[in-house]
């Protein structure tokens, strides 16, 4: 049982060596990338219109 504590002693300080969190570099966009999300922005758009017409009609 000694010889547990001392190791869960030992390994306390462990987790403080730990390498610091380094962020992430964003990448740039593509070009595909970006007109795909314009033409699902422009979806978006257009189901949004055609909702407000359908609630508007009731």
């Amino acid at each position: 049982m000694r010889y547990l504590i001392a190791l869960c002693a030992m390994a306390l300080p462990l987790p403080a060596l730990a390498e610091a969190y380094n962020r992430p570099i964003p990448q740039a966009q593509s070009a595909t990338a970006e007109f795909w999300f314009a033409i699902a922005s422009i979806a978006l758009i257009a189901a949004l219109v055609l909702v407000a017409k359908l609630v508007a009609r009731k």
